[in-house]
């Protein structure tokens, strides 16, 4: 089974579609069938078998989004659906149907956010408390830590990980410094992971218990493997990228505009560019300037790249002559040092 939305996060898929277009292989190119190669499993060999193959996965995906929606007809919420359903015995004989990668209490849930979106409809959970002043709460409620982690191994004690988990977390979101609640949540967490027949949740769940007990990774600066990515990107995808990194609080009342031009694409539509502030966030224009840019500036996309993974600088590469630089050049400070820095590695499962 593969996911309609990765527990790392993505724009949730369409499985409705999904099944059709399976559906629709199967009508254009059934008969023809020698080898079928997929994502994420291993090649199948002949015609029979591959048409069993796609039926059944075009039957799964339909068969998730049907059932989902259908009880979602009745009321249910997407916690209450994920618990409701279970995949019946025609998926169940076949290995490529399980959910050995993604699975059914995930997808169900992909499911009807695509449609409902995240709000339950109950208004209790339509903006509730974050998890930090919630967990300090319950706890006051419970009568102290003490007693919160003494309900906590019991359920550890009797096999209830998944109760044993919500009560210990609010412990360790109440005070992160708590080792003996980092200690059974991480316990708690791990029983979670031997236990998962998705290789995703599995992960999940070891990745808490190691970050309970020894701290997040250290990954250190994120600009030089973010240049990866940054390589591969178009202008547009560049320009979206600094906006996402503006200090609005550090911006206001500022309203510019840059023009930029970039050598090294001359002849295409990302030649020119205008890059603008205004209401403390940015917006790009491709293929043309604009006249009442404050600044103009010349540069290579590469170089740019390697200024945004602070290889080198704007100062430095227009002393060395290879950037231009007309007009006002404090607007590309505004712009540039106005930027903030992500920290890789964050916490996950404490504040």
């Amino acid at each position: 089974m593969h996911n309609l939305i990765p527990i790392r996060g993505a724009l949730v898929r369409n499985s409705l579609r999904w099944s059709k277009y399976i559906n629709e292989a199967l009508e254009l190119f059934g008969a023809d069938i020698d080898v079928l190669f997929t994502s994420h499993n291993w090649p199948r060999w002949g015609r029979d078998d591959a048409r069993e193959f796609l039926e059944l996965q075009r039957d799964l995906y339909k068969w998730t989004h049907d059932q989902t929606m259908r009880l979602a007809n009745k009321g249910y919420v997407a916690t209450e659906i994920a618990e409701e359903l279970r995949l019946p015995d025609d998926f169940l004989a076949h290995e490529h149907t399980h959910g050995f990668y993604g699975d059914l209490v995930h997808n169900s849930k992909a499911v009807y956010q695509r449609y409902l979106s995240w709000y339950d409809g109950n208004p209790a959970n339509l903006n509730k408390l974050p998890p930090t002043e919630v967990g300090r709460r319950y706890v006051e409620l419970a009568g102290g830590a003490d007693k919160v982690l003494d309900a906590g191994r019991a359920a550890f004690d009797a096999g209830d990980y998944r109760w044993g988990a919500e009560l210990v977390n609010h412990v360790v979101f109440a005070d992160p410094s708590n080792q003996t609640a980092r200690a059974l949540q991480a316990d708690i967490l791990e029983q979670l992971g031997y236990q998962s027949e998705s290789s995703t949740f599995r992960n999940a769940y070891l990745m808490g218990a190691q970050e309970l007990r020894y701290g997040p990774p250290d990954l250190g600066a994120g600009a030089a493997r973010g240049r990866g990515i940054l390589v591969a990107m178009t202008v547009e995808q560049i320009f979206d990228t600094i906006s996402l990194r503006v200090k609005s609080e550090d911006v206001g009342g500022l309203n510019l505009r840059i023009n930029w031009t970039f050598p090294d694409l001359a002849g295409t539509p990302d030649e020119k560019w205008v890059l603008g502030l205004s209401h403390r966030t940015l917006f790009s224009v491709p293929g043309r300037h604009d006249e009442s840019a404050v600044a103009s500036i010349t540069i290579t996309r590469s170089l740019l790249v390697d200024i945004l993974t602070q290889q080198t600088t704007f100062v430095d590469q227009i002393g060395a002559g290879n950037v231009t630089l007309d007009g006002d050049a404090t607007a590309l400070l505004q712009v540039f040092g106005n930027l903030d820095t992500f920290t890789p590695g964050f916490p996950i499962v404490e504040p």
